[in-house]
């Protein structure tokens, strides 16, 4: 029993938090898109279960959920690999979650559908606590508009290209700080719902340049109140001045540009989504 599958990093520019007591119902809407590089998650049955990350073994709860929610009377060893850092703004959370439910489901022969593989791990985020809006990204691939209240796995493609994008990482965010703060929740979500409209505009005149939806995630970090690290500003506004566009990565200190700017990292959107690696 063994099998590995591929699920990749997305980096969200654009959230709007959707409260649900069912975990199946609480996500977010949102805008962001998927990278060429993500996890791979290599599943086998052992004498023990065990999770390990780039080779060092840790108590990764999201991933246990999803093993013992497929196959709760087996001790399965899971190895995920993956070049880009975990708590970097890319959803390796979920990208984990949802290339461990694929493979499982390949190596035991399950049968679910990729839709209720990606339901699964997008619970396992939700109690977890680490993530609302990856798995739905991750299971389409792409650059996504997220508009469904109560459907976590609803999405619309945006027009856009693949291509090169540069990144580059400051410092964490306290996310719990954050959502739960009542009032900065509503200013969160009045700005989402502001630019989701601009994006949704933008889809239907059909436009491809990865620029002008990079612009309005832009306009949401300002008008969200979350734009306050004075490193991720100050390369915003450089990329800006050399006539490209740039945004913070929800939710971090991070940046994300059309164009290469000093310390950047370079990545590529990409429109592959989760799938099982052929052995």
């Amino acid at each position: 029993m063994q099998a590995s599958a591929f699920a990749p990093g997305n980096l969200s520019g654009i959230f709007r938090i959707v409260r649900a007591e069912r975990p199946e119902r609480m996500h977010a809407l949102g805008m962001g898109f998927t990278v060429a590089q993500g996890i791979i998650a290599s599943v086998e049955e052992g004498a023990s279960s065990e999770i390990s990350f780039n080779g060092e073994i840790f108590d990764f709860a999201t991933v246990r959920h999803v093993v013992e929610a497929l196959c709760p009377l087996r001790s399965i060893r899971v190895r995920l690999e993956s070049p880009l850092p975990l708590s970097g703004g890319f959803g390796l959370s979920g990208a984990s979650a949802l290339a461990t439910a694929f493979a499982l489901d390949h190596a035991l022969d399950l049968g679910k559908t990729a839709g209720e593989l990606a339901m699964i791990a997008h619970v396992a985020e939700v109690r977890n606590l680490t993530g609302l809006g990856d798995v739905c990204g991750q299971l389409h691939g792409g650059c996504l508009i997220k508009l469904v209240p109560g459907d976590p796995l609803a999405a619309r493609a945006l027009p856009v290209p693949e291509q090169d994008v540069f990144y580059r990482y400051f410092s964490p965010i306290h996310t719990e700080d954050i959502l739960s703060d009542p009032g900065r929740v509503a200013r969160i979500n009045a700005a989402a719902d502001a630019t989701l409209t601009a994006i949704s505009h933008l889809a239907e005149r059909e436009v491809d340049d990865f620029a002008r939806y990079v612009a309005v995630a832009r306009q949401f970090s300002d008008e969200s109140g979350l734009l306050h690290h004075v490193g991720v500003r100050r390369t915003i506004e450089e990329v800006e001045s050399a006539g490209g566009a740039a945004s913070m990565i929800m939710l971090g200190n991070a940046v994300f540009a059309t164009m290469a700017f000093e310390g950047a990292s370079k990545t590529r959107l990409s429109r592959t989504p989760a799938k099982v690696i052929a052995p």
